[in-house]
């Protein structure tokens, strides 16, 4: 399961970065979805990597760059920007999710 919300994941980042460069209403919003593509992609990506060894940390970086990406996706399309106020949520969680992948590999090496 972890596997296919990783890849649905990706999905979207690239669907909200394609819509950055292409439709969004202004720099800001295009920038909101330039940004939140990036993480939510990179974090897509290490959760592939990581679920076979470290499915904690894997789940913690997709809830944490789902957290981030989707505030950002938000008021790009016209949510109020106090949303602004939950992305670092997303960003701790992201951070949370790779100092406890370090200590996951830490423990196996």
């Amino acid at each position: 399961m972890i596997g296919l919300v990783a890849a649905l994941s990706a999905a979207l980042a690239v669907a909200a970065g394609a819509f950055g460069a292409h439709g969004a209403a202004g720099e800001q919003e295009a920038e909101w979805l330039r940004t939140g593509g990036f993480y939510q992609l990179i974090h897509a990506v290490a959760a592939l990597v990581l679920m076979g060894v470290a499915r904690g940390p894997a789940i913690m970086l997709l809830v944490g760059a789902a957290i981030f990406s989707l505030t950002l996706y938000a008021m790009a399309l016209g949510a109020p920007t106090w949303l602004g106020a939950i992305t670092p949520i997303g960003g701790t969680l992201i951070i949370i999710g790779w100092l406890w992948a370090a200590w996951v590999y830490s423990r196996r090496d």
